[in-house]
């Protein structure tokens, strides 16, 4: 029997959840001249539809319960379609087990609102234990690409923690029906973080890789590879190189691997990356942009020195904090971009940019000189060029 106050409950319920999806969204402050950050979130746990996480049945849920609560909401590709800013989120569940779900919104930086129900994502004939972190691709062959993180127990280990990584791939011409194609098969261990680049090279399909030697632990591998695959039916590459390397004392000298698929340009793709490096307080990861040619998309061109975009204020707390973690933007029909990225593991956010800023800011921001000696000398030679300009 329901409770005297639960329908009252349930109708509050409703109301916050649709003054959530519906707040207006502003720019923070006067920002970098890079891109503009905005105040609010895009996507949280909070913005999960009610129907999933609450039994709405007063008979079997008399208190109204959360029954299957969901914990974060992050980590999203993301795609323009049919007019609409589009997100597949990493939705993961109280319960630790991350599923994709689709929430969309006819402006980018607010509004979203997830579809009816999450992802329900083919099996292959060993199932995902756990999956994560999907990009997106709208590849030149008419298919839109979704690779992701699958994620199972190391069966020759015995350690409850033990876990394989791979890459597992889909397909889709609707953003509804998902073809589910074989994993992906490399010839250097564990693989996360792979993208598949929009274009054909020499006839064949373009991926970038991360190739590491444990779950979590890259090891000898050596940052964002290169590979090529004659079939997306059966993705097989045989050969890496390295496109962007782990460097010493940088922000990617612990890890690093490719955002979302690379955005095409009149000067070179335009890369959206992940860097990790130690800090006393654990690892710490950040957003950064680099170059590369149009005709042979794994040779670097530009690469400024330092972050992108780092977490600042609340971002960096959440389920793992002092992170900043970017597998999604969206190239506007107007130049605008939209880097959605997400917070420490907790929650979706989105910055505005353009395509001439991001080329303008990768050609002519200085690389990294890597010794501080020469970093002081970049400074005082800007502060030179200023001066004499008085």
């Amino acid at each position: 029997m329901a409770r005297p106050d639960f329908h009252d409950r349930l109708a509050r319920l409703k109301r916050e959840h649709e003054a959530l999806i519906n707040r207006p969204n502003y720019v923070d402050g006067l920002g970098n001249g890079i891109y503009d950050r905005y105040i609010y979130p895009v996507v949280t746990a909070a913005h999960a539809p009610i129907e999933w996480r609450y039994d709405l049945n007063p008979d079997t849920n008399p208190w109204l319960m959360e029954r299957m609560g969901i914990n974060a909401a992050f980590n999203a590709g993301a795609i323009k379609w049919n007019g609409k800013y589009t997100m597949v989120v990493r939705v993961e569940g109280d319960d630790r087990k991350s599923f994709f779900a689709l929430a969309d919104s006819d402006r980018p930086t607010e509004g979203f609102r997830f579809h009816d129900y999450p992802v329900r994502l083919p099996q292959t004939d060993e199932p995902d234990t756990n999956v994560y972190d999907m990009r997106l691709t709208q590849h030149e062959d008419g298919y839109i690409y979704g690779l992701f993180c699958t994620e199972r127990k190391d069966q020759d280990n015995p350690d409850t923690s033990a876990a394989v990584a791979n890459c597992g791939i889909v397909r889709t011409r609707d953003l509804e029906s998902w073809e589910r194609l074989p994993d992906l098969t490399s010839r250097s261990g564990q693989q996360r973080n792979v993208v598949l680049h929009p274009a054909f090279v020499d006839g064949k399909y373009g991926l970038y890789t991360r190739p590491q030697d444990g779950f979590i632990s890259v090891g000898s591998g050596g940052g964002i590879g290169w590979g090529l695959t004659e079939s997306m039916e059966n993705p097989v590459i045989e050969k890496e190189q390295i496109v962007d390397g782990k460097v010493y004392h940088t922000i990617k000298e612990v890890k690093n691997g490719q955002g979302p698929a690379p955005i095409r340009t009149g000067d070179g793709w335009l890369h959206l990356a992940h860097g990790v490096r130690n800090t006393a307080a654990g690892l710490r990861y950040v957003a950064y942009l680099f170059m590369t040619e149009l005709e042979r998309p794994w040779v670097k061109t530009y690469q400024p020195a330092g972050h992108l975009i780092e977490p600042q204020g609340e971002e960096r707390v959440g389920d793992v904090s002092n992170v900043i973690f970017a597998n999604g933007w969206i190239a506007d029909d107007d130049g605008s971009v939209y880097i959605y990225y997400a917070s420490s593991d907790t929650r979706m956010h989105v910055a505005r940019t353009s395509v001439d800023q991001l080329v303008d800011y990768a050609r002519n921001t200085p690389a990294d000189p890597l010794f501080s000696h020469l970093s002081v000398e970049q400074r005082c030679e800007l502060i030179k060029r200023n001066r004499d300009l008085v």
